[in-house]
């Protein structure tokens, strides 16, 4: 079915004409296609599109929004070869529903993966499937608005039945509400007995806080969540402008990942099993583990190892222990047994035990650089070089980053988006470089709310079908750039004040401006777009993608494959916004015809090859 902006350009442009008329349109189109693409193309295609935003200025963009029925194309009028259509891709069955690339834990055994690796992330054990599109759950609704959906959700939109939810024995589970098709969460989650608001003092006061209000001015910007539940801390920090992300295993059913992201909260599935996370080091202000089910001090304390390679200098690793008390012990024998593999661990580390109460430990990170020399046992070595690029490697079994440029205080750096330039120079990047694709970007989210916004938020006539969703028919709570560059999207959003976050993602093999994203306090991930991403389907509400597809073309990856995942990651009626050459926007608009995506084309009229290209996903039902 076609959606309503569709239906307004229709009108506007007016019945179908002539058969000859449309061949000889057809027929010049692809002539100039042709002609166009005839061109040599760049292989730095990516850096052209992001290192120098000035060449790609949105002039006459008024202009532009009023002839954007003009300059609207129909997907199925272009062709691949000889006029002849596309063909669209399939549906795929029904166990696809919640498929997650990547972790095919059957395949995985098979391929002799064991002692647990079988749960980690193998991409090479899941290739060669079938190329479908993946339906959403027969009951799924479109998700409803911030902060609504943060706290009541669609049950049929998550894998996890009625029967599960009854009988677990979670007391995180027993504090959801589930009533006839939502699920509702408690403002207290079942690993924080006193609820969340108070939680969250609570750790403020033990690191000598006033209150939660003032992390932000204690250096934690960013905080990453372990095995987070249902996300109830995350969502706190999320309304005191804190970005915590969680992290946790792939789980078939009653996902917390799945969950979280239902809920509008930051999530990503991570395993603490052989490989280190897709983090450089120094990443994060504060590391929580609530009931989180690790055993720190096993293997050596690898675990407890890569969590300090993530923690920046002066960070916190936040512990609330188990509540179950072993038999016949009191809470101080139990702590006491619990403490001592740990202190040792944590003394080689460099941690000092800032503050205990009850079940919860708070360990702060050492800022001084000297501490390892003085150690007086050092059986955990420094690392030697720099992990920045590393990808999925196994963990290592020595301390990082204390050699890094970036070993700054979390006390000492600067609060909010903006890097003084000595922080720049320590990324290697010009003041100058940095603000002017700053200044692109604060006007290029102008563009994109102007064109986007009647569309997104109009009350369009609803459509029949007594499963539809309640108004808003469309909204925007979390958008993925695919290709982050600097994070300056994200930072636009938030001078806008759009109630959205942003997943930046870094290519694997693009210029790695990572540690600059997480040091501006924004969530941000290393991935290789040639594989999946590690997340559940119908996750995310807009994918942007910024000279990503050029640049993917060089390195050889499936540009169909590639496609579907975005498919999969992307909401029923989500949102892609494609800024590319001319020839890889064509290739888009190709590929989102066998994809179903409802599509327009915006020639920027600026005089570079570069276009937009605006899709929308169906909503597909069978």
């Amino acid at each position: 079915m076609r959606s309503s902006w569709f239906n307004k350009l229709f009108i506007i442009i007016g019945p179908k004409p002539p058969l000859s008329w449309l061949v000889v349109c057809l027929i010049s189109v692809l002539a100039l296609i042709a002609l166009l693409s005839s061109s040599p193309s760049s292989s730095s295609a990516i850096d052209s599109a992001t290192r120098n935003p000035a060449s790609i200025v949105y002039s006459n963009y008024r202009r532009i929004k009023e002839q954007t029925a003009a300059d609207y194309l129909e997907l199925t009028s272009v062709s691949s070869a000889g006029g002849a259509k596309p063909r669209e891709l399939g549906i795929c069955g029904k166990e696809r529903e919640n498929f997650v690339p990547c972790h095919n834990v059957s395949a995985n055994l098979l391929s002799g993966f064991k002692g647990g690796e079988e749960f980690d992330r193998h991409c090479e054990a899941s290739r060669g499937l079938e190329r479908c599109l993946v339906r959403p759950p027969k009951d799924y609704k479109i998700p409803l608005q911030w902060p609504i959906g943060r706290d009541v959700i669609w049950s049929g939109n998550v894998k996890l039945s009625k029967d599960q939810f009854l009988s677990s024995g979670s007391m995180t589970k027993r504090l959801m509400l589930l009533e006839e098709n939502q699920i509702a969460f408690h403002s207290e989650d079942g690993l924080i007995f006193d609820g969340v608001k108070d939680y969250s003092r609570q750790l403020a006061e033990m690191i000598g806080l006033g209150s939660d209000a003032d992390f932000l001015q204690a250096g934690v910007q960013t905080v990453l969540d372990i095995n987070c539940g249902f996300g109830s801390f995350g969502a706190h920090l999320l309304s005191l402008k804190i970005m915590a992300v969680c992290i946790a295993a792939y789980e078939a059913t009653g996902s917390q990942v799945q969950l979280a992201l239902e809920r509008g909260i930051p999530a990503m599935i991570g395993n603490f099993i052989a490989r280190q996370l897709p983090y450089p080091s120094l990443s994060y202000g504060m590391v929580h583990c609530a009931k989180c089910g690790i055993i720190w001090d096993e293997k050596n304390g690898m675990f407890l190892i890569e969590v300090d390679r993530v923690l920046k200098p002066g960070g916190y690793f936040v512990l609330t222990s188990p509540t179950i008390r072993p038999q016949g012990s009191s809470s101080r024998e139990k702590n006491r047994i619990m403490l001592n593999p740990m202190e040792e661990l944590t003394q080689q580390l460099c941690w000092t035990l800032l503050a205990q109460q009850d079940e919860t430990f708070i360990w702060q990170k050492t800022a001084d650089v000297d501490c390892y020399s003085s150690r007086k046992q050092r059986g955990i070595q420094l690392c030697k070089g720099d992990d920045a690029h590393l990808y999925y490697h196994p963990i290592v079994p020595c301390i990082s980053g204390t050699s890094s440029r970036r070993w700054i205080a979390i006390q000492n750096r600067s609060i909010g988006s903006e890097l003084s330039p000595a922080e720049l120079e320590i990324h290697g990047v010009q003041p100058e470089e940095f603000y002017e694709d700053m200044q692109f970007w604060r006007s290029a989210v102008n563009n994109y709310w102007s064109l986007l916004t009647p569309l997104i938020f109009s009350d369009h006539p609803k459509r029949p079908g007594d499963e539809d969703p309640m108004p808003p028919y469309n909204m925007i709570r979390n958008v993925m750039d695919m290709n982050a560059n600097y994070g300056g999207l994200n930072a636009a959003l938030l001078e806008e004040k759009k109630s959205v976050w942003v997943m930046n993602v870094v290519p694997a093999r693009a210029t790695n401006a990572l540690p600059l994203i997480l040091d501006r306090g924004f969530v941000g991930v290393m991935h290789d777009w040639c594989e999946p991403f590690p997340t559940y389907p119908r996750t995310y509400d807009m994918l942007h993608a910024n000279g990503l597809i050029s640049h993917l073309a060089s390195e050889s990856c499936n540009m169909l494959e590639l496609f579907l995942e975005m498919d999969r990651i992307l909401r029923p009626e989500g949102w892609i916004i494609l800024s590319d050459t001319m020839w890889a926007i064509e290739l888009a608009r190709k590929l989102a015809t066998q994809l179903r995506w409802e599509a327009r084309l915006i020639d920027l009229q600026n005089g570079s090859d570069q276009r937009l290209l605006v899709c929308q996903k169906q909503f597909v039902k069978k």
